[in-house]
């Protein structure tokens, strides 16, 4: 299943991702969308990607059906955001000695996460880390460049994904 996120004209943080005949709204960056994404700059990036494996919260929902490799997450997973360590955008245990977000956070916006695979083959000290779809937070409000649906679409959506789905981000 490939994966089409068309952004709003009127609106460019927000969106409507596509999947098979279903349309679904969703919220994008801050900055809305950028071929030219860089580290901080709030843009989700433009392109097409593909969609590495999935973590959910096991305490807070029940394992989504996909095809897509997945893996609980827990209380030490985080993402490396800091351009100039080893380890940029790549999953680290937490506590981490440079910049990382956690995936276990309070809120439920990481309750499930889907890696989009941009900028990791290979990593670009810079170009942009941890982008993911999402789980999005009420009002479909702005992300800092990931794809973010309502946990309903969301779990449908994954049920139509296997390795070789993708998600292309298109220009607005």
């Amino acid at each position: 299943m490939q994966l089409t996120v068309s952004p709003d004209p009127q609106n460019p943080t927000r969106g409507t991702l596509t999947c098979g005949t279903a349309a679904y709204p969703c919220a994008l960056g801050r900055s809305g969308v950028s071929a030219e994404k860089k580290e901080g700059d709030g843009a989700t990036p433009v392109g097409t990607f593909a969609l590495r494996r999935v973590f959910f919260r096991a305490d807070r929902l029940q394992r989504p059906k996909t095809h897509l490799p997945m893996t609980a997450a827990n209380p030490h997973d985080g993402w490396c955001d800091a351009p100039y360590s080893a380890s940029y955008n790549q999953i680290v245990r937490m506590p981490f000695p440079d910049s990382a977000e956690n995936l276990w956070r309070d809120d439920a916006v990481y309750d499930v996460v889907v890696v989009i695979g941009y900028n990791d083959a290979p990593v670009i000290p810079g170009k942009g880390s941890a982008i993911f779809m999402h789980v999005a937070r009420p009002g479909y409000a702005p992300t800092e460049g990931c794809v973010a649906l309502q946990l309903e679409d969301l779990l449908k959506v994954l049920e139509h994904l296997t390795p070789t789905s993708t998600i292309t981000i298109e220009q607005t």
